[in-house]
């Protein structure tokens, strides 16, 4: 064999070795990228949910009101509570509230927000201590439009904690937003997705990030948003005054990104 040809052989094996390390480092690197493309991992809503009314102090009651009253009443109770001086018995009081779409007789659909519950409103209280539950209870039962705790007229019995979940947790439709939301993967620094009354919002903030304000009595300050209202595009931030964080709400437009 002349020298030539010994030449030109290990210059194609040396060119075969090198294309089966490429395909080895090709191999090996797959799955690193395959983990990097994982699917986000979905919560459930109402595990979480569950989780949170767990931690919750006191019990909830159920409060029957004349119909159309749900809202206000709510907002009374709670203002009763603190005329009355037992807001540390009266935690809450909440009106299961859902997003439908209704038909029109011009067969046009309109999204519209309402009572789940028509002549219901939840209250969290605590009715343990037998010197406040008396002036508790009938705090409660006389609020104007209020016609009594649902059950017992005079011994209010408190739902169980799957009952208060079961009525106050998120409906089918909000469970499907919120999971829609979590699979959806916003680009890297374009803000994130967020679920209000069972709807899915593309927002271009996320909470804790840090903006400045462009117009209005706080222009040109730093800001950090604590939290963010998609469906009335308004931001709830902090700015640093005179050593102290003075909370503000600014619409959208009012901030800029840093």
């Amino acid at each position: 064999m002349s020298i030539e040809q010994e030449a030109d052989d290990f210059a194609a094996e040396e060119s075969a070795n090198d294309v089966v390390e490429v395909a080895e480092d090709v191999q090996e690197a797959t799955p690193a990228d395959a983990q990097s493309a994982e699917p986000p991992v979905v919560v459930d809503p109402v595990q979480e949910f569950r989780k949170k009314m767990s931690s919750l102090p006191g019990l909830w009651y159920v409060l029957h009101t004349y119909s159309g009253y749900e809202r206000r009443v709510a907002a009374d109770v709670l203002a009763r509570a603190e005329n009355f001086e037992i807001e540390d018995y009266v935690f809450d009081a909440v009106v299961p509230m859902e997003t439908v779409i209704e038909v029109k007789a011009n067969n046009k659909k309109k999204e519209v927000t309402r009572v789940r519950l028509p002549g219901y409103v939840f209250v969290r209280l605590d009715l343990d201590d037998p010197d406040t539950s008396d002036r508790v209870w009938r705090t409660m039962k006389d609020t104007p439009a209020v016609t009594g705790f649902v059950g017992n007229r005079y011994n209010p019995v408190p739902l169980t904690f799957e009952e208060a979940v079961k009525q106050l947790g998120p409906t089918e439709a909000e469970i499907a937003a919120q999971v829609a939301a979590a699979q959806a993967k916003p680009e890297s620094g374009e803000g994130s997705t967020m679920v209000e009354n069972g709807r899915v919002y593309e927002v271009g903030f996320e909470v804790g990030e840090s903006v400045i304000v462009t117009d209005g009595p706080f222009e040109s300050l730093p800001a950090t948003i604590s939290e963010i209202s998609p469906e009335t595009q308004k931001l709830q931030v902090l700015i640093s005054l005179f050593g102290r964080d003075t909370p503000a709400e600014l619409s959208f437009s009012q901030v800029s990104k840093i």
